[in-house]
C-alpha cells in the first residue's frame, strides 16, 4: 500500500478563537499551525486565511503572505489554497488564490452547492466549477475535487468529461456535512470515482478520526485540523494542529502505513514540483 498524505487544514473560514484559542488568524499564527502540522507528518497545508481579527478574506496579498511565512519554516511542504473562501463571497473573490507567485501548486475545487445547516448555504453553479475547472487547468494547478456527497462527484466527472480536468484525478469526501459520515458512505464514494484517482476522505466533527482510520485501512488519505475538528477526543481541545496529525500518524503506524514526506505526496498525486 502507498504511503499516506496527511492534509492539514489548519484554520478553515468559520470557526473562531472563542471556539479554541489556538484557532490562527495571524499571519504568525497561520505560520505556527502550519509548522506544527508539517513537524507531525502533514505533506499538504490546506489553507484559508484572515485577516488578524478573524475574519476570513480570499485577499492575494493576505495569501501571499500566509504562503511566504509558511514556506519560510516549512521549505517543501504542499501549500493547497482554498478556492471556497467563505460563504457569500463572489467568485473572482474566491479565484484569488490561484493568482499567487509562484503559482499554487495545488488547490481546491468544491464541486456542488453544499447546505451547512440554518440558512448557511454555499452556492456553487455548474458554470462557477466548470470556470473554476477551466483556470486552474490553464494555470498548471492541480484540483482536488471537494465532494460533499454523491452528486458532487458526478459534477466533477461532467467536468472530467468537457475535457476540464487533468489525470489522474484526485478527490476529497468530506463526510458528515451534507452526506452521512460512516464507512459504508465512504466505500459507496470511493467505488463511484474512475480507477486510478487517488482521494483523501475527511470527517467533520466527531467523525475526523473514526473516517481517518477507515479511509487509512482503504488506501486513501486522510485530512485533519481544525477547519474539521476542533477536539483531540471527546470533550477534549486539541492544542495545536500538530496534535491532530499526530494522532492520525500514530493510527497509521498501528495500521502499518508509512506517512509520505512532501515529495512523496507530490509523486503520488502526480504534481510536478515547482
Amino acid at each position: 500500500m502507498e504511503k499516506l498524505i496527511i492534509t492539514a487544514a489548519i484554520c478553515g473560514a468559520e470557526v473562531t478563537k472563542e471556539h479554541n484559542p489556538a484557532v490562527p488568524y495571524t499571519v504568525e499564527e497561520i505560520a505556527r499551525e502550519a509548522k506544527s502540522a508539517y513537524d507531525a507528518g502533514a505533506a499538504v497545508i490546506h489553507l484559508h486565511v484572515r485577516l488578524d481579527d478573524g475574519t476570513p478574506t480570499q485577499s492575494k496579498e493576505r495569501f501571499q503572505a500566509c504562503v511566504a511565512a509558511i514556506l519560510k519554516v516549512c521549505p517543501d511542504v504542499i501549500i493547497q489554497p482554498s478556492t471556497g473562501g467563505a460563504v457569500g463571497m463572489s467568485d473572482l473573490e474566491r479565484l484569488q488564490s490561484t493568482e499567487l507567485t509562484p503559482t499554487p501548486e495545488f488547490a481546491t475545487l468544491d464541486c456542488g452547492t453544499v447546505n451547512f445547516g440554518g440558512d448557511e448555504i454555499f452556492v456553487n453553479t455548474d458554470n462557477t466549477i466548470f470556470n473554476f475547472a477551466k483556470i486552474m487547468k490553464e494555470r498548471g494547478i492541480k484540483p482536488e475535487l471537494e465532494c460533499f456527497d454523491k452528486g458532487m462527484i458526478d459534477i466533477a466527472l461532467k467536468a472530467d468529461r468537457k475535457g476540464l480536468l487533468v489525470h489522474p484525478l484526485h478527490f476529497d469526501f468530506v463526510l458528515g456535512v451534507q452526506m452521512s459520515a460512516t464507512l459504508r458512505d465512504l466505500a459507496f464514494c470511493v467505488g463511484s470515482i474512475p480507477p486510478g484517482s487517488t482521494w483523501t476522505a475527511a470527517g467533520i466533527g466527531r467523525h475526523e478520526f473514526g473516517i481517518a482510520a477507515g479511509a487509512i485501512v482503504m488506501g486513501g488519505h486522510v485530512r485533519v485540523g481544525f477547519e474539521d475538528n476542533l477536539y483531540i477526543e471527546k470533550g477534549v481541545l486539541a492544542k495545536s494542529n500538530g496534535e491532530s496529525v499526530a494522532k492520525v500518524a500514530q493510527i497509521a503506524k498501528l495500521l502499518g502505513r508509512e506517512i509520505a514526506s512532501p515529495d512523496e505526496a507530490r509523486e503520488i498525486l502526480s504534481i510536478p514540483k515547482r
